[in-house]
This record gives C-alpha cells, structure tokens and sequence, in this order.
C-alpha cells in the first residue's frame, strides 16, 4: 500500500538503511512474499542483500526471530515493523550509534492513546521499569515504537517465549526478558522525530498527508530508498542513474535525477 508515492515497504526499510544496515530479511504473509521480491529483487541495484521468508499464521512479532534464525546468523539485528514511518534530522546518525550496542535498545514515544500499543513505564530518574504489551490501564504515556535493536542473544531468548493470551508471540515478552537482565536501553525519541504507525486507514491518511506537506515544502522524498543507498556509497552516480531511467517520467524518477545535478 503506497503512502503517497511510494510503496509503503519503503519507509520501514529506508529507517534500517540509515542505520547502515545492509542485509534485509522482509518477512511476509505466504500470498505477498513474490510481490515483495518482484519489487525489490535481491537488492544488488541498491548495493544490498535482501532475502524473503514468510509467516505462515499471525503468530506474534517475536517470531521474526525464530524464522530469521538463520538469516540472522548469530549477529545483532534488527527489527522495523512494515506499517510505522520514523522521519527526523539527524535520525540515521542516532540510529546508527545502536547497531552495536550490546543488549537491547528499544525507543518511546509519547502517545494519546497508549493502550494501543506496548507502554513502558519509567521511574523519576527515566529508567525503564515494566513494559506491557497493549494494557487496558497504561503505566505511562509512552508507546514502543515498531523498531528495535538486539545483540546475539535475541534468537535464544525468542525460542523461550511462551504464547501470550493473545495466541501470539509477543515483543513485549522479549523485551521484558532483556528488562529482567539489566540489559534494555530504552530511549526516548527527539521531540523533533516523527514515528507515524499506519496500521488503520485514519492513521493511514494522516501519514500521507504528513509525508505530502514535507515532500513538497521541503522538496525532498522521505524513505526513498534509492537515495540513502547513493548517500551511503553504497551506489555510483551511474548506477543511481541506471535506477531514475526507467522512472524519468514520474516525479520520483525526475527526483533521482535531481539529486545528480545538485
């Protein structure tokens, strides 16, 4: 589903390229795994690597893990879900300071209504204290945003995880396991970052509404893909241009090109 001029898997992968991450496993339903391949192919144009796995049932967040396993490889990873845009200044220099962070980091965001998501709960000094997956009666106002950060250690803990009352695998589980340890860094988001979560058609809209107004005052394009990859070397000018070709009759392709004759 595009937000306005992009398909939507865009901005949940645009947050982990600007954290420098250049190994993507997309995890989707059975029935979209070969539309999301046909999109994106095995990101060798975008200076990347992209693989495809599916989850068979809505069995839970923290079963990424477990499908990932071997993907993930006994590294630290990370985990964006596809339905949330985080737009800021200077968001990818933040992110990118948590890729190597040992334990987990995980972020909060100050929400309205808060019963709509995980709620972690701070104490006077802002030190995470419980976090509880969707509570009829929150602790706090601040949501867990769809982005997360992991040491090695995350695929064991997943493989612990019980089903919640929901029948899911729940990411709140796994980073409750972390909280018990000692070993989850929660950080609060920049008054100045955007995390827009899309999951209904309301939010839907108001997401691309805020992405139009940006884009065109602005003039550029939030989660283009193509740019990062080019911003981060990880393509040529040519091969950025190979890329706007095909495109040079949309404004998306005309973008792409303007970025070469800056």
């Amino acid at each position: 589903m595009p937000v306005y001029d992009k398909p939507m898997v865009y901005y949940p992968m645009s947050t982990l390229m600007m954290a420098g991450i250049r190994e993507i496993l997309v995890i989707t339903t059975p029935e979209h795994r070969e539309q999301f391949r046909g999109l994106l192919g095995d990101g060798e144009q975008l200076g990347m690597r992209l693989e495809y796995r599916t989850q068979e049932a809505p069995r839970g967040l923290a079963e990424a893990f477990l499908i990932g396993e071997s993907f993930i490889a006994g590294e630290r990873s990370a985990l964006v879900l596809g339905d949330n845009i985080f737009h800021g200044t200077g968001l990818g220099s933040s992110l990118r300071q948590h890729t190597c962070a040992e334990g987990s980091v995980i972020f909060a965001y100050q929400v309205s209504n808060p019963q709509a998501y995980g709620v972690v709960e701070f104490d006077g000094q802002m030190r995470a204290v419980s976090i509880e997956e969707k509570p009829a009666v929150p602790k706090s106002s601040y949501a867990v945003p769809g982005l997360y950060f992991y040491d090695s250690d995350v695929v064991e803990i997943a493989r612990g995880v019980r089903p919640s009352r929901r029948g899911e695998l729940e990411i709140s589980s796994i980073n409750e396991r972390y909280l018990e340890a000692g070993r989850l860094h929660v950080q609060p988001l920049d008054r100045g970052t955007a995390w827009l979560d899309t999951g209904t058609v309301e939010s839907m809209m108001q997401a691309s509404e805020y992405v139009r107004v940006i884009e065109e005052r602005q003039g550029f394009k939030i989660g283009c893909i193509e740019e990062i990859a080019w911003r981060n070397g990880w393509i040529s000018d040519r091969e950025l241009a190979d890329l706007a070709a095909p495109l040079r009759r949309s404004g998306y392709g005309a973008y792409l090109e303007r970025l070469l004759a800056a």
